[in-house]
């Protein structure tokens, strides 16, 4: 889910007047490694191709920015949290065994940073989970970073089979999977020059969804995601990362007839399907109506069209980060979690 705070203003003229020789673009799918002798690092240049576009990386990044979320708790488990000049665009508190790692990287807004606080860190690479975030009304577009020699990145889990080019948060042409999210892993290990680091994380993430959906039958639940606001829910589609949890589970989402990501629902309309089970965002943000699990289960309760759910009235209550339903490494956090409620539940088959 993105972000929906208006962004700072973008101060373009001022930023990207200087003529400075294109170095790069965005990445996606490596089609070319090779030295390029002297003192240059092993393998680079390095050039990958993705989101449509083709990302040139002269040598490892010492002073990266990430500008969402999703893309810096990919960096801090990589280990490069020394490597990090600055994040941004935080929905939720830092993954559990990053805290330390993540108090020694500056973070330059909660929400999406103006391009100065952005270019104030003398960023030498730019990574993004989303591709609004690197677009015009997000940080600033992706060419205007190239412009000024900056290599940007955005995670391959939001263009590969995915539609960005109407309004909200895109909609998907075809279901996501963990795949697109072990190749950012793989992808961005490489780009700061230690793959074995993305080979071993993407091992780890397997390991854990194959724990979590060891001998799950969740066929007879069916499920609902709410990531924010009470007001106009969004609530997951069919096949963002809520539809990998769920089909990794075998259940059904009530709503997987929208390949919207994020649609907004009425309520009326979620009490007409009447799920088993509601996957709750616990956010810490403040931007929308009812972040927190909290406030979303007190308006679940009290709203008369709601609280007469089967879901709500026996309090089955899934609660995740807003990160766990984003498609982040935190995805199988969710799965996790998620699988223990419908066992908790007796829903698992």
């Amino acid at each position: 889910m993105l972000s929906k705070a208006t962004p700072a203003p973008i101060r373009t003229a001022a930023l990207f007047a200087a003529g400075v020789v294109l170095l790069t673009a965005c990445g996606g799918g490596t089609t070319n490694s090779s030295a390029d002798g002297g003192d240059k690092a092993d393998g680079f240049p390095l050039t990958l191709k993705n989101c449509g576009r083709t990302v040139t990386v002269k040598a490892p990044p010492q002073r990266a920015v990430s500008v969402d979320q999703g893309s810096t708790e990919i960096l801090l488990s990589l280990g490069l949290a020394d490597r990090l000049a600055g994040t941004a665009t935080w929905s939720d508190p830092v993954m559990k065994g990053l805290e330390k790692a993540n108090k020694g990287v500056e973070r330059i807004s909660e929400n999406r940073p103006s391009s100065e606080k952005v270019l104030d860190k003398e960023p030498d690479f730019l990574s993004a989970s989303f591709a609004s975030t690197l677009a015009k009304g997000g940080v600033a577009p992706r060419e205007q970073f190239e412009k000024l020699g900056v290599p940007t990145y955005i995670s391959p889990a939001d263009c590969t089979g995915k539609d960005n080019s109407g309004g909200g948060d895109g909609a998907r042409t075809a279901p996501l999977t963990m795949d697109s999210v072990y190749t950012e892993v793989r992808e961005l290990s490489q780009v700061f020059g230690v793959p074995e680091r993305g080979d071993a994380l993407v091992k780890k993430l397997q390991a854990r969804v194959a724990k979590a959906t060891d001998g799950i039958d969740g066929s007879k639940a069916s499920l609902l995601y709410w990531f924010s606001d009470s007001k106009a829910p969004y609530l997951a589609g069919c096949c963002g990362a809520p539809g990998v949890i769920t089909r990794e589970l075998g259940a059904k989402n009530v709503f997987d007839d929208t390949h919207d990501e994020w649609p907004q629902i009425s309520w009326e309309t979620v009490a007409d399907r009447n799920p088993d089970v509601l996957v709750i965002g616990d956010l810490s943000r403040t931007m929308q109506t009812a972040e927190s699990a909290e406030k979303k289960i007190e308006f679940l309760e009290s709203n008369p069209v709601t609280k007469t759910m089967d879901a709500v009235k026996n309090r089955r209550y899934v609660l995740l980060s807003g990160q766990a339903m984003n498609p982040t490494i935190r995805t199988v956090e969710g799965l996790e979690r998620v699988a223990a409620g419908l066992r908790d539940f007796g829903l698992a088959g």
